[in-house]
């Protein structure tokens, strides 16, 4: 029997597009937080937040520069952008005694937020940072789809199960 531990991040790369690596940066990936309402009333003992099936709050990302580059301005076009961020995984597989490596791949279509120019002092990082909106992100771990959704078209795929395909039906999509 395997027993593999992710331990850490070994390392990543952002690409615009799919094939134009980005430079050196950090990224805040997106928090996934369902959209909910409180149910009450009769037939319940107080209240509930009820998460609306396949529907997420607004989603942000931001990756931050070491210095003002001159794609943290191209990244700025009020459009949406697709950006790759693909990320090798330190996983220890106890059974073997041994490191391997995992793929996760996030692909996301996001338009710009806010740029942030950073500052000026001598001998340090600039911190220039690029806020996005994503609409659209699809996670793959190992080469497998783990979690796709696409807010304008009623998607939301998770571990293979599409949570909103009897919405779309019921809306004639």
């Amino acid at each position: 029997m395997s027993n593999k531990m992710a331990e850490k991040l070994i390392n990543f790369r952002v690409y615009n597009e799919g094939n134009d690596l980005l430079g050196v940066a950090d990224v805040d990936l997106p928090s996934i937080e369902s959209m909910t309402d409180t149910v009450k009333g009769a037939g319940i003992a107080g209240e509930v937040d009820s998460p609306t099936l396949g529907h997420y709050a607004a989603m942000s990302c931001t990756i931050n520069w070491r210095t003002m580059a001159k794609i943290a301005i191209e990244l700025a076009k009020p459009k949406a952008h697709q950006l790759e961020l693909r990320g090798a995984v330190q996983v220890y597989n106890s059974a073997a005694g041994i490191y391997e490596t995992l793929a996760q791949k996030f692909v996301l279509k996001a338009v710009p937020k806010n740029v942030s120019l950073g500052k000026l002092d001598v001998g340090t990082t600039q911190d220039t940072s690029s806020e996005f909106e994503v609409n659209y992100i699809k996670v793959f771990i190992d080469g497998k789809e783990v979690f796709e959704l696409d807010k304008y078209n009623y998607i939301c795929r998770i571990g293979g199960e599409d949570f909103l395909a009897g919405t779309r039906k019921a809306l004639g999509l």
